[in-house]
């Protein structure tokens, strides 16, 4: 007997490894996987605009990627003393105008470099809820709290959406033939608005993937995070205190359905031997400074000398200086 229902996936045609180069970009949900992708050493560049919900302040920053245009003083705003831009999360603001340029025009840089090179587009929209800018008509990435009547709120359609976005695929496959583009629908529930709005809005978000996937059925699939949520993990004990957000237990769910659809089983087995090491720096010794401690220490260290011997296209600089130092400290 079952209780609960449980969403069939196919395994994916187009698997990742640790070779793929992977850009993650779109809500608070792409850092949720993200996350779990880096900690795991995955050649991964995340959210180069910060957080984006809606699939036009999205498809505007993978266009600017692609020219490369550094970002000026004349798309800056300032308000409540920071320096913003309507295209960027507020991580990217700052008190002087140039150390927020200088932010956005470094990750900017770096993002840019290797977008020619990227194998797998991970897309999450949030919300067909967007902000247009009166000033210029253009939609915001985020209206940094600046007042309500600067901006006109409405919805996107499904064509809208369709239309952009098919447009921005096939400049990108002009110019990366190997692309693959992962959408998701963030589960994250966007209430401001009501109840029937955001099932409204997700479900727009719904019938334009399911419309890329049918425009361009070589490059484009779809991953059921948000059906996960909804279906197999129907219950607030597996949302966080918002009861908005999935708690980490769903995150850790998801993530294993993740994992089970994309990476092959020689990725599984990296991914295992590199969680033995992760555990190994993340022990905290009964008695630091001991002899034990050291023989441990020692031991981890040849143990993630071989990983790196084996695997010379991850790179693990990070973790290999961190032992060595506290091997130096004993």
């Amino acid at each position: 007997m079952e209780f609960f229902t449980t969403i069939q996936i196919p395994r994916s045609d187009t698997p990742i490894t640790h070779s793929s180069r992977i850009l993650l970009i779109g809500s608070c949900f792409t850092e949720n996987i993200g996350n779990q992708l880096l900690q795991n050493k995955f050649n991964v560049e995340e959210n180069p605009f910060g957080i984006l919900y809606n699939p036009f302040s999205i498809s505007r920053t993978l266009r600017r990627l692609l020219s490369a245009v550094p970002f000026d003083e004349s798309e800056l705003i300032y308000h409540n003393g920071m320096y913003h831009s309507l295209l960027h999360h507020g991580d990217f603001s700052a008190i002087h105008k140039c150390d927020s340029l200088q932010k956005i025009n470094e990750r900017l840089h770096r993002a840019a470099t290797s977008i020619r090179q990227t194998t797998h587009f991970l897309i999450t929209f949030g919300t067909a809820g967007v902000y247009r800018w009166n000033e210029t008509g253009e939609i915001v990435g985020n209206c940094h709290q600046l007042p309500a009547s600067r901006f006109t709120h409405l919805r996107v359609s499904v064509e809208e959406i369709v239309a952009d976005w098919s447009e921005l695929i096939q400049s990108i496959l002009q110019e990366n033939r190997q692309a693959q583009f992962q959408f998701t629908v963030s589960p994250i529930r966007h209430w401001r608005d009501g109840a029937r709005e955001n099932q409204l809005s997700k479900s727009t978000l719904h019938l334009a993937i399911d419309t890329l996937q049918r425009c361009f059925p070589e490059n484009v699939g779809y991953f059921p995070a948000y059906e996960i949520m909804m279906d197999e993990l129907r219950d607030y004990r597996f949302y966080a205190s918002d009861m908005m957000h999935p708690s980490p237990t769903a995150i850790a769910y998801i993530w294993k359905r993740f994992s089970e659809t994309f990476f092959p089983g020689e990725t599984l087995r990296i991914m295992k031997e590199w969680s033995a090491i992760t555990n190994g720096l993340a022990h905290r010794p009964l008695h630091p400074g001991t002899a034990a401690h050291r023989e441990f220490l020692t031991q981890l260290s040849l143990k993630l000398e071989r990983f790196i011997t084996s695997y010379p296209e991850i790179s693990c600089e990070v973790e290999r200086e961190l032992l060595l130092k506290n091997l130096c400290e004993l």
